[in-house]
């Protein structure tokens, strides 16, 4: 009996192609490792993305400043009109007809006659006064009249006062010269002392009469004359009214504009007309809000029109009031004024407010309101990261930094409002 091998299950194989599902495999392996090296690097660039910025913008939507070193100049150059420095508008002391002797353009030396006012009510009121005014100096002259005749009354009973003492005194010498011989009685003496003592207290009395007479009179007359001198005001100032009917013009100029019509019946305090002064003009500007706590009166400027001569000015006047985000002031000439300057020309200025040396600073941009002056995005590379900054002093151009950023560092200056407060953003 025979035992049974294994023979019957093997199979003839060629020894020539033993390796290749061997190598066929290490080609798939290979290519599986590729797939996957390729997915894990593209899983890492897609983290390292998001790690670096959240979002990402187009790099030329924004605008990027390089930070430098140099001199900040703070100044401050707008446009401006000339305006007359001296331009009053005359108005209607009362109402009345308006008789208009001058028409808008007109050049007209100081104290000319440019209009007149016929008020029948105010020239009424005048001749009253007037008449008042007589009435009061009448009776001031008859109070000094009547003190005059009170003094020479009082007077007249004084010098008699005095006679009579010297009667009396007499008769009383005589009564004693006359007892001592023993011609008379002593009663007659007695009678003669009492005469005596009478007539001095008579005096008396008149020296009395006499000054508060005196006094009296002068009271009298004190008051009369300041009654005539207040009327007299009175009728100085309604002549000073009556007066201003006829508008006379201030200065040298020329007649502005006209607001009535030849025979208009105006009321009080109603505008006429204007006059200009064409020897003095000043320049008005608009300045924004932020630079209006640094302008100062008599600080340096120049003003210029076009590509012309800058002439040297300074600050006259600042408005207190913002309108519409803009302060304006005024501009005057220091030395002298440009030749031929006509009203509402335009000139250009420029304000110097100080210059600091050798800081670093940047272009100015929206940047520096969007983040209030203490963050701003800083580039590292493509990435745009946000960082805390401290600013300075600032000028129409530039702003100085203080801190938070070094020299050649690069800030997005414009644009940042678009990255919606993220700490890290791309452009790409």
């Amino acid at each position: 009996m025979s035992i049974r091998d294994t023979s019957a299950q093997d199979r003839p194989v060629s020894t020539s192609g033993a390796g290749a599902p061997r190598n066929r495999k290490r080609r798939q392996t290979l290519v599986l490792a590729g797939i996957a090296a390729g997915v894990l690097l593209l899983a890492a660039w897609l983290v390292s993305g998001w790690a670096a910025g959240s979002r990402s913008f187009d790099a030329s939507r924004v605008r990027i400043a390089e930070v430098k070193r140099g001199d900040l100049v703070r100044d401050i150059q707008a446009d401006g009109r000339v305006i007359a420095a001296n331009s009053p508008t005359l108005y209607a002391i009362a109402g009345g007809t308006v008789t208009l002797k001058v028409v808008a353009g007109d050049v007209v030396k100081k104290g000319d006659a440019l209009a007149e006012i016929d008020s029948p009510e105010l020239r009424s009121k005048l001749a009253q006064e007037e008449a008042t005014l007589a009435s009061v100096e009448a009776e001031a002259s008859r109070a000094a009249l009547d003190a005059e005749l009170a003094r020479s009354t009082a007077r007249k009973a004084l010098d008699q006062a005095q006679i009579e003492r010297q009667a009396a005194a007499r008769d009383l010498e005589r009564n004693k010269r006359a007892f001592a011989g023993g011609a008379v009685a002593q009663i007659d003496v007695a009678r003669s002392e009492d005469a005596l003592k009478s007539a001095d207290i008579g005096l008396q009395h008149a020296q009395q009469d006499y000054g508060l007479q005196s006094k009296g009179a002068g009271l009298d007359i004190r008051n009369k004359r300041l009654l005539a001198d207040r009327q007299r005001e009175v009728v100085a100032e309604m002549q000073r009214q009556v007066d201003a009917l006829t508008l006379r013009a201030p200065f040298d100029g020329q007649v502005g504009q006209v607001q009535v019509a030849q025979r208009a019946n105006v009321a009080v305090n109603a505008p006429v007309l204007s006059v200009v002064d064409l020897t003095k003009f000043e320049v008005e500007i608009k300045v924004p809000e932020s630079f209006a706590r640094d302008l100062g009166i008599g600080m340096p400027a120049q003003l210029a029109s076009g590509a012309g001569q800058p002439f040297a000015g300074e600050v006259a006047a600042v408005s207190p009031e913002v309108v519409n985000g803009e302060v304006t002031a005024r501009l005057r000439f220091k030395d002298r004024q440009p030749p031929g300057l006509r009203q509402n020309q335009r000139l250009s200025a420029r304000i110097l407010l100080d210059t600091r040396r050798n800081v670093l600073m940047v272009d100015r941009g929206p940047f520096l309101e969007q983040g209030g002056g203490t963050s701003a995005y800083v580039m590292d590379g493509d990435t745009a990261v946000k960082r805390p900054i401290r600013t300075g002093a600032s000028s129409l151009g530039a702003v100085e930094i203080v801190s938070g950023a070094k020299e050649g560092d690069r800030i997005v200056v414009s644009g940042s409002d678009l990255f919606d407060d993220a700490e890290r953003v791309v452009l790409n």
